[in-house]
């Protein structure tokens, strides 16, 4: 699947927003994907998971484990994992703790594990996944993304592949440029979300 394939899915799913947004981040964007568009369409989901499967081996061989935070990550980390032939299992947040393996999942010793994630803009999530890993005794190879919405910018600490990568600019909310300004602010975002 080649860079354009990616984007098409998600311009035809309607999951490629204009607007203001603001982001998980915390950070503003004139430009907003929409993953749940793509995840709520069993078929598009399945093409691009399976690419990204696809890269991931290239990159980094057999993966045993794949681990995704919560929310955003679990559907493609869940569809990533069947076409790698790996167990998914998931970070999550008590309200404003850390991310954590729950309920009896863990790495073991002499697994090889990646870290999934849907949209990549400052790499967050991904650096938060990894330090709640820190502890286990499996050994976590690498990150992957749908699509690197940071320009190569979001650093999260492994070596990362994607299908997509893109520059969409990004501001704090004190720098806006006038014609975003001008725009209501939309958070479509689910950082914030508590879970139980």
């Amino acid at each position: 699947m080649t860079h354009e394939d990616v984007l098409e899915e998600f311009r035809s799913a309607g999951a490629l927003l204009q607007g203001h947004f603001v982001l998980s981040s915390g950070l503003h964007s004139p430009t907003f994907l929409q993953k749940m568009n793509i995840f709520s369409d069993p078929p598009r989901t399945e093409r691009l998971c399976r690419a990204l499967a696809q890269v991931i081996t290239a990159q980094f061989g057999q993966i045993d484990i794949v681990v995704s935070p919560a929310i955003g990550g679990i559907v493609p980390g869940y569809e990533t994992a069947r076409h790698l032939g790996a167990r998914a299992i998931f970070v999550e947040r008590d309200p404003g703790g850390p991310f954590q393996l729950r309920r009896g999942f863990s790495i073991p010793a002499g697994k090889r594990a990646v870290i999934v994630e849907d949209i990549v803009t400052t790499g967050l999530s991904a650096r938060e996944c990894l330090a709640s890993l820190a502890e286990e005794a499996g050994e976590v190879v690498g990150a992957a993304c749908l699509i690197d919405r940071s320009g190569g910018r979001g650093e999260i600490g492994l070596p990362m592949v994607t299908l997509a990568a893109l520059d969409i600019p990004t501001y704090p909310a004190d720098a806006l440029p006038p014609e975003l300004a001008a725009l209501p602010a939309v958070k479509p975002g689910s950082r914030a979300i508590p879970t139980t």
